[in-house]
């Protein structure tokens, strides 16, 4: 669960933040840390809850067409979260090869090593968490050697995380932080992780055991992300911040800047970022190919073997990113611009993972004695408000600043439309959202 905090999409967020905005926004990086805490809990909590989860409760509970859709909205955030793991895995092997792999040959080791940890699993559950524990430890020690190396400012730093501030030319940056931080192929896959460990949901006191002991392994999972963010963040703003190649910076280039940076030295921090950076992809690529077997077989009933759904979301994935590498190897613009259209992409995905998430958490026909109460319930909407706003925002600047022409933008408003009208149609209508707010006020 915790991988998807650390992906490269995620890193790249972390140090466009760093370099344009300084430490003014890592207040911002913890509060929105918290509430994808906040978000994740849930999601365990209806996982061992029910014993079911969150795709397969969905499942039960829209009709056809609307399951169907859901499905669909998911699988897009998966393959376009797929993308971008994939690029950032393919950067960091061409960073480690010093330019002898391009970009197109490290997407096609990325696409096929996770077969090899699929395969892995055969052995066993815990040796696939081992995995995952060594690739997270690999980018926290990667992270706070550069973070040692590059010694950023410890007042500063305590500014940053304690002071609220927010100006004008760093809004896109914090809605990026904030953005990255709830991904939507997540909700769903945290719900059915829970469930490697078999807890009958008709012991009540074995499940509540459950749920704080998730509650506290996720908070512990959350707080090693959080701090492998910081010093990512941290490290930026001390080097570019202020200065002619912090709006330039990107995942493409930012190694070939540290090094003109530091330099070189027995352990050069290009290298040390490459290291970060291809745990962060190897590691988010295998729980995308999982998440990816819980939404289909979740919302559809279908049930596919491992590899043969890994080769289906793979190949969605792959051949765009291959045209592109190929096309555009030595083009740093056009893989940040790519970039920005995936990021725009989960963006729209978030409001069908978060509200048929606290639909259900909310209702004591799913959950039992275990659904949420009236004031979590008003925190976990306003979180999601918030959360949904925030992704609004950067929906609505990048449209306006992208969409030309008449009909495109006739097209794009009818689309939009439909969109909005899915939304509305997920909202619970029968009146328990509207009647909590009442109480609220």
């Amino acid at each position: 669960m915790s991988i998807a905090f650390l992906d490269p999409g995620n890193l790249e967020g972390d140090l466009q933040a760093g370099a344009i905005a300084g430490y003014s926004l890592l207040w911002l990086l913890m509060w929105a840390t918290v509430m994808g805490l906040l978000i994740q809990l849930l999601s365990a909590r209806v996982g061992v809850a029910t014993g079911r989860h969150l795709a397969e409760l969905c499942r039960e509970e829209y009709p056809d067409w609307a399951r169907l859709l859901l499905w669909f909205m998911a699988e897009v955030a998966l393959i376009g979260a797929d993308i971008q793991e994939v690029i950032g895995s393919a950067i960091a092997i061409q960073i480690l090869s010093n330019g002898r792999l391009p970009l197109w040959a490290g997407v096609l080791i990325t696409a096929s090593d996770c077969f090899m940890f699929l395969f892995l699993e055969n052995y066993g559950v815990r040796k696939l968490e081992a995995l995952f524990a060594v690739l997270i430890g690999t980018m926290a020690m990667s992270f706070a050697w550069m973070f040692g190396d590059t010694k950023p400012n410890g007042k500063e730093l305590l500014a940053g995380l304690l002071i609220p501030r927010l100006g004008s030319k760093t809004i896109r940056q914090a809605v990026g932080v904030v953005g990255c931080v709830i991904m939507p192929h997540n909700v769903f896959l945290h719900s059915a992780l829970v469930q490697s460990r078999k807890i009958n949901p008709e012991k009540k006191g074995r499940v509540q055991e459950a749920i704080n002991y998730y509650s506290i392994e996720s908070s512990l999972a959350l707080l090693v992300t959080f701090m492998i963010n910081l010093f990512v963040t941290t490290v930026f703003a001390k080097a570019f911040y202020g200065t002619k190649q912090a709006q330039k910076i990107g995942l493409v280039n930012a190694g070939q800047y540290l090094e003109e940076k530091y330099g070189g030295g027995i352990f050069p921090i290009l290298y040390i970022w490459g290291i970060g950076l291809l745990a962060a992809g190897q590691s988010s690529t295998i729980t995308g190919t999982y998440a990816g077997q819980f939404i289909m077989g979740g919302f559809l009933n279908l049930r596919l073997k491992k590899w043969l759904r890994a080769l289906i979301t793979r190949s969605f994935a792959i051949v765009p990113t291959i045209i592109v590498a190929v096309v555009y190897n030595t083009s740093e613009a056009s893989l940040d611009v790519l970039n920005e259209w995936l990021n725009v992409l989960q963006s729209m995905q978030i409001p069908f993972a978060l509200i048929p998430l606290l639909t259900l958490v909310s209702k004591e026909q799913v959950m039992g004695s275990f659904k949420i109460g009236p004031t979590l319930q008003r925190v976990a909407w306003a979180v999601a408000a918030l959360v949904m706003m925030i992704n609004g925002y950067l929906l609505l600047e990048f449209f306006v600043s992208e969409v030309k022409g008449m009909m495109f933008g006739s097209v794009v408003i009818s689309i939009s439309a439909a969109y909005v009208a899915f939304i509305i149609y997920l909202i619970p209508r029968d009146g328990s959202l509207s009647m909590l707010w009442k109480s609220f006020a």
